[in-house]
Formats: structure tokens, sequence, C-alpha cells
């Protein structure tokens, strides 16, 4: 172990090396071309990680640019799993420097994906590497597998386990320490609903993921200074960031939050949501309305009826993501919705669909189930034992509403890269890795590997 730790004090500038190099690629998912499923940066993104992994020593493999694994040790022996991304969510608005250019501010690197998940990969990565480097011997493939989808739809594990065996247990470096255990579940809404030609709104379009939290709304609407002036009025009112001015065409509205992840909106202000509050204050009706009544500003579910939270995971939540309004296309809006493990995706559906009474069409586009792992588990225990050992901090186990690569293993869990105290900025402006603390992971995870896949004495 002391051989360990003396390789990873040497790995700082190779790690600074390779997140640059990777956090430089725009790896945010477009139109699938033949080969590069995910579009052309994500297959950039795929091949540079892949290229990495290979001059370090290793052994790894391509799946037709859908995923990538990097594997050691016995090959084919009860594979430990370490699942991580590199894709990443669109940049947004509100950077202070380029999002695909890698700024460095002493010990923080600041690009788009730089926590979530380029950082935490490079750092598995890495650790690998240390155990691989110290010799330590072991009784068990330990196998990084390289996604390029988990932002969207999860294709890229869906095709990995077709022409792949999944292991049945491990981690995924994409959350926090000190060990995830339970993964609420994820019910995605679309609504629908007709145009209104005289509405007070002309159009709307906010959002491009339904699982970030708009921290910037607008709109255009029908009317002149008086209608910018009501609107103004109406948001000091409210207390509500909301400004409205006349434009050729009509009124502009701007809303301005705080954006963040659904799965975490306590500190976030969706501006979307204040928008239609704004609105439903001064005239907004129809589908938008109802829109303003039954979600508006909430992240607990309250008026669409579907609030509820259990001991194990926590509360519900919602997040209004998208809403697209216009004369060609109607209506179309998102809502993401992480639901308590004792909760039923149907009843949630059906008391919502009730709330809604109409004024839209609900369709579930998609459902996963909440994920739980005994905390008592030897994954758990062992990740718990090595996270204690490099920090000192107590091992406890925690929940989440996010959602990790950790549900595609019968079991697996999320640990990592966050620590207890960070500043989480995840699909928000400015985003940024601590060198400090991914050295940190570095130690962790090849402790980890060494107690969950290393030679027993």
């Amino acid at each position: 172990m002391d051989k360990l730790n003396q390789i990873i004090d040497g790995m700082r500038e190779p790690l600074i090396a390779m997140v640059d190099r990777w956090l430089s690629i725009p790896s945010v998912r477009a139109e699938g071309k033949p080969g590069a499923p995910f579009g052309y940066e994500c297959r950039m993104a795929l091949d540079v990680a892949l290229k990495d992994a290979e001059a370090l020593g290793f052994d790894v493999r391509d799946f037709d640019g859908y995923a990538g694994d990097v594997r050691m040790g016995a090959i084919g022996v009860e594979p430990l799993g370490i699942l991580g991304h590199l894709d990443v969510v669109p940049a947004g608005d509100g950077w202070k420097t380029d999002p695909f250019v890698p700024f460095h501010d002493g010990d923080r690197i600041h690009a788009r994906g730089s926590s979530d998940d380029k950082g935490p990969v490079a750092a598995a990565l890495l650790a690998m590497k240390a155990v691989k480097d110290a010799g330590i011997p072991l009784r068990r493939e330990v196998r990084l597998i390289l996604g390029c989808s988990e932002e969207t739809a999860w294709d890229d594990m869906a095709y990995y386990s077709e022409h792949c065996d999944m292991p049945r247990t491990g981690f995924s470096p994409d959350a926090s320490y000190p060990v995830i255990n339970t993964e609420k579940g994820s019910l995605q809404i679309s609504l629908h609903a007709d145009y209104e030609e005289n509405g007070l709104v002309k159009e709307i379009h906010v959002g491009e993921r339904h699982n970030v939290i708009p921290g910037e709304a607008s709109a255009l609407l029908r009317g002149d200074n008086f209608l910018a002036d009501k609107i103004n009025a109406a948001a000091a009112g409210l207390g509500l960031d909301v400004k409205a001015e006349a434009v050729d065409g009509g009124v502009k509205a701007v809303s301005v939050g705080i954006p963040g992840h659904a799965a975490y909106p306590e500190g976030a202000k969706n501006a979307l949501g204040q928008l239609l509050k704004v609105l439903r204050a001064v005239g907004l009706t129809g589908a938008l309305a109802t829109l303003a009544d039954v979600v508006g500003t909430e992240y607990n579910g309250e008026s669409l009826g579907i609030a509820c939270s259990d001991k194990t995971s926590g509360p519900l939540t919602c997040n209004l993501g998208i809403l697209q309004y216009d004369a060609e296309k109607g209506l179309y809006a998102t809502l993401d919705i992480r639901y308590p493990i004792l909760c039923s995706h149907t009843a949630l559906t059906a008391a919502l669909t009730a709330a809604i009474g109409g004024a839209l069409r609900v369709n579930v586009d998609s459902q996963t189930d909440p994920h739980h792992v005994a905390p008592n588990s030897q994954l758990v225990s062992a990740l718990l034992d090595a996270y204690h050992v490099v920090t000192g901090l107590e091992r406890i186990c925690v929940a989440t509403g996010g959602g990790t690569y950790a549900k595609c293993l019968e079991e697996g869990v999320a640990f990592g890269c966050a620590f207890p105290d960070d500043e989480d900025l995840a699909h928000q402006a400015n985003e940024y890795l601590s060198i400090d603390g991914l050295m940190k992971s570095i130690r962790i995870f090849a402790n980890a590997i060494v107690k969950l896949a290393g030679v027993q004495g």
C-alpha cells in the first residue's frame, strides 16, 4: 500500500493533462452518424479516452461508438464494474469562461463535464493504473465502462448489455460520497396541448433537457406597454425576477432564476415556473394557465397531487424542464419526476393526470424503477471502508434523486466524486472539478479496488 500511495503522489500532472484533453471535447449528444451513434463529438470523446487508457497499458474495447471499456486483473472472473460517462449536457447560459476550453483557477478546472462526469472517470482510470503499477495481484476482473449517452436515454448501456456481459456488482463515480445506496425512481412525462390563436402568449421556447432546471426563460406576448407595465408590477408583487418590455411584434417577458439539476431542486429557482406564475397573474389562460397552477415554481408535486416521501429515500421532486409553445407545433412540455422507493409510478401518473383535468394530454415517455442496495452488503462495506481510510470521515449511506449507471448493475451504488462539503454545479454554469479532490478520489478508488478485487491473504 505504501508503493500504491507513492505512485498516486506522482499522478497530479498526468491527471491534469488527461482531464484537459477530455474537457476540450464538446461531447453533447447530437444526430447519430455511421460509427458515431451519438454524434461526432461523443465519438471523439470515447476515442480519446480509450486511446489514453491504451497508452497506460490497458486492454480496451470499443462497442461501435456506443460505449467502451477498460479491463485489468483476472479477465472474465466476477468483474467489478466501474461505470462512468463521457457525454455532457449542453453548456447553457451564464458561463464566465468558454465552457469547452478548460479554465484553470488555482485548484479548480472549470469546464462543462468537469465534475459530471469526465473528472471522476479520469480519477477511476488512474486509480486502476496505480493498482496495476503497484503490482497488487487481483483475483477478479476490474472493468471501467465508458458510456456516451448517460445524459439522455442510456441507449449506450442498453447496447453494451446486448453485446457484452454486464458486471453484476460495482459502482458509478457520478455523484457524491460517502455511498449512495438508494436512488429514487424516475418518471419522464411529456404534456401536449393545442395552440391558442388569440391567447396572451405568442410563443415560448425554453429548455433543452428535461433534467435541467431552466435558469432563464422568455416569452413573446400579444400586447403593448400597458401589458409590460402590468407584468412588471405583478412580478414585483410576487417577488419574482421577471421583467417585460414592449418590442417589435408585442411584449417580451424575461425571467431569471437559478439553474440546477432536476434531482436537486432545493438550491435552484425554475425561471420557467416563475414566468408562468407572473403571466397567470396578468391573465394567462388555457393549457399554459393550467401549467402555472399545477406546477409553477413548486418542485414537490403538491398541486399535481403527487407529493410523497419515505424515510429511506426522502421526498419526491418534480421539474418543469422544457416548454415549447408556438402556432406551428402547439404545446410541448416535460416533467422530470424523481419518486421514493415506496411509491408507485402508476399511481403518480394517475394522480397528475387527474390534477391536470384534461387541459393537457399526458404521455409517459420513460420510467425507471427505484434502486436500493443493502447498507450491510460486502460492496457497500468495502467502499465505506476505503472512503474512511483515506478521509477519516464517517461511514454512512445516503439516498439521491439522481439516477446513475449504478442502476444498470444488479448490485450497484453511486460512489464519488463530490465530498460532503463540496459545491455542486453539475448541469450549471461554471461547473468545475477540484484537482486536490480528484487526487483524493484516486486514492479512495484504488483502495476500493484492492478491497473488492485484490487477492485476499
